[in-house]
């Protein structure tokens, strides 16, 4: 199994419990800069205009202690949509397939949420909620009692009451310094849960510090034997062997190892029969909302730091209404009140500085939001074998633009959100919209997509590469459309479902 990261934390678990043998493998702060990469040391680059940012974290448990831990399901009509809108090709599979297996990662997860029983976005196997705050009910009340819209607090993969499957994780102390990682593991990680989970079978053989960097094919066998692994300490280079991979190496890097994985059945790359490895990049497009003022409330305040804020599900393009854009958006956002820091824009100085400072300032809301991005074939990444990263391996080069879809749905996002503000009473609104590069969302995926015809899919159903049935691909590039929901539950779920899949094949003699 390559990874430690979100994919694969189910992966983990499952498979060591199955009895499987496993071998495994913000950004400028002081105190967590660490977990970044360090893109002089690992280049990427990109087609001249075309800019992307890619956020990666090379060290055991990857973006699994680096994620904003919001996790939402998808619904029936995201899967449905690809075929519903002649986009793309179709998902090979439908929500009533997945919703299983929804409910199997959340129960060991541990989700905290609030049920709404919307068709958009269905509920989970939920954990307590956290509270919205006084200004946040505000805008809740006014967006349904105006607009007949949800406002609902974040679903977010922490722990607020103990679940009984994960005796190495607490409660969430509402400390709200998450990125640090956190020592109760109230959040869920590969390292708080799923590794420890592996660990206690005795059929976890964890190897860290290790770049796999191709997979090895075998012509006569029609099978992969295993994988190509260089020390990233000594630089020595290992090869391990197994019956079964699972690349779990996040979107990115799995279609890394899989470009760079050559042999005479695969000259364009491992599994690369469809021509579609490596494109059809997706992400969720933000950078776009509003904020403002609350006059009120000067007697209240709020107790803790929540490590959470508030979701508005997706509510355009639902039923008959028609945009000029297809699919949808929704808010993440938060309430609080000023700090201290709201007067080093005053330069203020002496005691009505300091008097002025015992006293938490206004309130204020913002909301951003995260807009689906259509699958494009043309919004690809292709490996560059000229420029080679610290190791000398080989790196990326992307091409990738936003499309006028995403353009038009960014001015709802943009005047919803102010509407939705002033009609609730907020003051002094402003919005904002700077749409960046493609990867800024840090939910790339779709390069290695799945479907039911070889012919344009990398994938099957059960997230098998076509070609190599032996070879599971279970992070982010299998997605064959983004939906506007964080996607990380989604991944979780699949690779759970791909796991007990490989497991039963197995023990058929299958694989």
């Amino acid at each position: 199994m390559l990874g430690t990261t979100l994919a694969d934390r189910p992966t983990q678990e499952d498979l060591t419990k199955q009895g499987v043998q496993n071998r495994t493998g913000y950004t400028i702060r002081q105190a967590t800069k660490h977990w970044f990469v360090n893109d002089l040391e690992h280049p990427y680059s990109e087609k001249e205009g075309k800019r992307f940012d890619w956020m990666r974290g090379y060290h055991v448990g990857g973006r699994s202690i680096m994620w904003g831990r919001q996790s939402y399901r998808w619904s029936p009509m995201d899967f449905e949509a690809n075929a519903k809108d002649g986009i793309a090709i179709d998902w090979p599979v439908r929500y009533n397939e997945i919703a299983p297996w929804y409910d199997y990662v959340e129960t060991f997860a541990g989700i905290s949420g609030q049920v709404e029983n919307l068709p958009q976005l269905p509920d989970s196997k939920f954990l307590p909620p956290m509270e919205l705050n006084c200004v946040e009910k505000v805008l809740k009340d006014s967006m349904f009692e105006k607009f007949k819209r949800t406002l609902t607090i974040g679903r977010v993969a922490h722990v607020t009451s103990p679940i009984g499957d994960s005796p190495d994780r607490g409660t969430c102390q509402y400390r709200n310094l998450c990125i640090r990682g956190c020592p109760y593991g109230a959040y869920f990680s590969s390292n708080a849960s799923t590794l420890p989970a592996a660990e206690r079978t005795g059929n976890m053989t964890l190897r860290p510090n290790s770049i796999v960097y191709e997979l090895i094919y075998d012509d006569q066998k029609k099978k992969a034997t295993g994988v190509k692994v260089m020390d990233a300490e000594t630089g020595e280079q290992i090869e391990y062997y197994a019956r079964v991979i699972f690349l779990c190496a996040s979107t990115m890097g799995s279609t890394f190892i899989m470009m760079n994985s050559t042999s005479d059945r695969f000259p364009n790359g491992f599994g690369n029969d469809s021509g579609e490895l490596g494109c059809n990049i997706m992400d969720h497009h933000l950078g776009v909302g509003a904020s403002g003022q609350y006059d009120g409330f000067e007697d209240n305040y709020y107790y803790g730091r929540r490590p959470n804020g508030f979701y508005i599900p997706r509510y355009r393009n639902l039923g008959k209404e028609k945009r000029d854009y297809l699919r949808g958006f929704g808010y993440q956002g938060g309430g609080s009140r000023q700090s201290w820091s709201r007067m080093i824009a005053e330069m203020s100085i002496g005691a009505s500085l300091k008097e002025e400072v015992t006293q938490p300032g206004p309130w204020r809301l913002g909301m951003g939001g995260f807009g689906e991005v259509l699958p494009a074939h043309d919004n690809r990444v292709t490996l560059n074998t000229e420029k080679k990263d610290k190791h000398g391996l080989p790196t990326l080069t992307f091409d990738t633009e936003f499309k006028a879809n995403d353009y038009n749905m960014r001015k709802d996002m943009a005047s919803d959100a102010a509407e939705m503000l002033d009609a609730a009473g907020f003051k002094n609104i402003s919005t904002y919209d700077d749409p960046g590069g493609l990867g800024l969302g840090i939910h790339e995926m779709g390069t290695a997509r799945m479907g039911k015809d070889p012919k344009t899919s990398v994938l099957n159903k059960w997230n098998q590469v076509h070609a190599c049935k032996n070879v599971f691909v279970t992070d982010g590039s299998f997605m064959t459309s983004a939906a506007c929901q964080n996607p990380s539950l989604t991944y979780m779920a699949f690779t759970a479902r791909a796991v007990d899949y490989a497991v039963s094949e197995i023990k058929k003699q299958n694989l």
